[in-house]
């Protein structure tokens, strides 16, 4: 081997059944379009090699054909034979199956064949960009591989818990990186791989609650202009940012007011733009007025964040001008409690942006929030809980049959969302939909995150596990 060449670590094999992704995901780690990737099933024949890169690791990744139950001719026999021995070479093995289908028999059989094959074994449920598909990813859970990568081949989300997986099987160490795949051009900007990046921030509120001055006094810098006059920002500025060697971008946007006073057309746009902001973003700050916070202004911009499902922190502005803060603290942390229960727990910083008192415990508040709309909670710690709040308060009975939570897992972060498994959950009210979000905050340190539910009829993935 010729000096400065790379040295592949392992060999990654990529199985599962026709169609599910492989070649996709095969071209991603490759970094080009090297594998025909077509929606009709069977495109992919021979295995195909290349040299696979995630940041800083590298590694040998094999495409494979599908693995199909019903190889009939001879041709169809020797596709068979060819990922049989992509397995058999294999240091690894990714098996893929399709989120927005779910688990198939199919995948059941291959996950057996897996088995017998003694290797290690990682699964990816792709086509995972979409919440529909989420229940698909809880599914996999029950293959017997542990749990499921939440995975877009097509759109690179996921990678970085791909590279997580990958890491115990070559020389590299886990570190802060940032995955630069080939382009995507199908996939806007926004919706860019998941992968380590800035932290997107965007600071929101009505109009002359202080955002620009905030920022500038973050940065510690006259970035962005300032006026006592209303309405003086009118476009969302971003603004690139270091906070404690952690990279940020900074949004500035316009003060959003009631729909029905936004009457110009410059404004309307600018709300638009502040609303963009939000939906790409991953915290947010929601800035008050000390003078007037939690308007009715205000909880409908929060509302918002929180349905858009991004990370809240509240920040109220011009603390310095309250004369009983102790007092003042009280009453907002009791309003915020009753007027913002979707957000329980939900941090509140006092400060002033114009002489930075206070400001210094912003971007740790937002760090955490952050932290928390990234938990990941394991399976089993899941469905103890889920066992005991249902002895507590079980679930209502629907014209005279109780409905039945049977199993319950997180099918992906950014905001905590959850799959439950069971019968008649449709039928699922909302307020013991709530009872079990606040019990998800209570016991696995969730403050202020916003909750996501995916009702799913089914059995039972430990059933089959149980009867082998």
């Amino acid at each position: 081997m010729r000096s400065g060449e790379p040295t592949m670590s392992f060999t990654l094999a990529i199985v599962g059944r026709p169609n599910v992704g492989k070649s996709t995901l095969f071209n991603r780690l490759v970094g080009q379009r090297v594998a025909l990737v077509d929606n009709q099933p069977g495109v992919t024949r021979d295995r195909r090699e290349g040299e696979g890169k995630l940041a800083d690791l590298e590694f040998t990744v094999v495409d494979t054909a599908g693995l199909d139950d019903g190889a009939s001719d001879i041709l169809d026999k020797r596709i068979q034979q060819q990922t049989s021995r992509a397995i058999e070479l294999a240091d690894v093995l990714l098996f893929m199956v399709d989120a927005r289908a779910g688990v198939t028999p199919h995948d059941r059989e291959i996950a057996g064949q897996l088995r017998r094959a003694g290797k290690p074994v990682i699964v990816a449920a792709n086509k995972a960009e979409s919440n529909a598909s989420l229940g698909g990813v809880g599914e996999a859970h029950a293959l017997g591989f542990g749990e499921p990568i939440a995975l877009s081949a097509e759109h690179g989300q996921g990678l970085s818990e791909l590279y997580t997986a990958l890491v115990p099987f070559g020389p590299a160490q886990p570190k802060e990186l940032e995955f630069e795949p080939y382009p995507d051009e199908d996939a806007p900007e926004e919706d860019a791989p998941d992968v380590v990046k800035p932290l997107r921030l965007a600071v929101v509120g009505r109009p002359n609650a202080g955002k620009s001055t905030l920022i500038n006094r973050l940065i510690d810098e006259e970035r962005m202009l300032t006026s006592p006059v209303a309405g003086t920002t009118r476009d969302s500025i971003s603004v690139d940012w270091v906070w404690d060697g952690r990279p940020v971008k900074l949004f500035d946007t316009a003060g959003m007011r009631k729909r029905a006073k936004v009457v110009e057309k410059i404004e309307k746009l600018s709300v638009s733009d502040a609303l963009r902001a939000i939906r790409f973003a991953d915290c947010v700050i929601l800035l008050m007025d000390a003078e007037a916070p939690l308007e009715k202004q205000d909880l409908a911009i929060a509302d918002l964040v929180e349905r858009e499902g991004r990370a809240l922190v509240l920040a109220v502005n011009k603390w310095d001008l309250v004369p009983d803060k102790q007092k003042q603290l009280a009453e907002l942390t009791r309003r915020a409690g009753e007027l913002l229960p979707q957000v329980k727990g939900v941090p509140i910083i006092m400060l002033s942006a114009m002489t930075g008192k206070g400001v210094e415990r912003l971007m740790p508040a937002v760090a955490a929030a952050d932290a928390v709309w990234n938990k990941h909670i394991p399976t089993a710690a899941l469905n103890r809980w889920l066992g005991a709040a249902m002895e507590r308060h079980a679930p209502p009975a629907i014209s005279g049959r109780r409905i039945k939570l049977r199993y319950m897992t997180q099918a992906k972060t950014r905001p905590p969302t959850f799959a439950l498994f069971g019968n008649q959950l449709n039928e699922l009210p909302e307020d013991y939909l709530r009872y079990l979000a606040n019990g998800l905050r209570e016991n696995f340190d969730l403050p202020g995150t916003p909750i996501r539910f995916i009702k799913r009829s089914s059995r039972n993935p430990y059933a089959e596990d149980e009867g082998r």
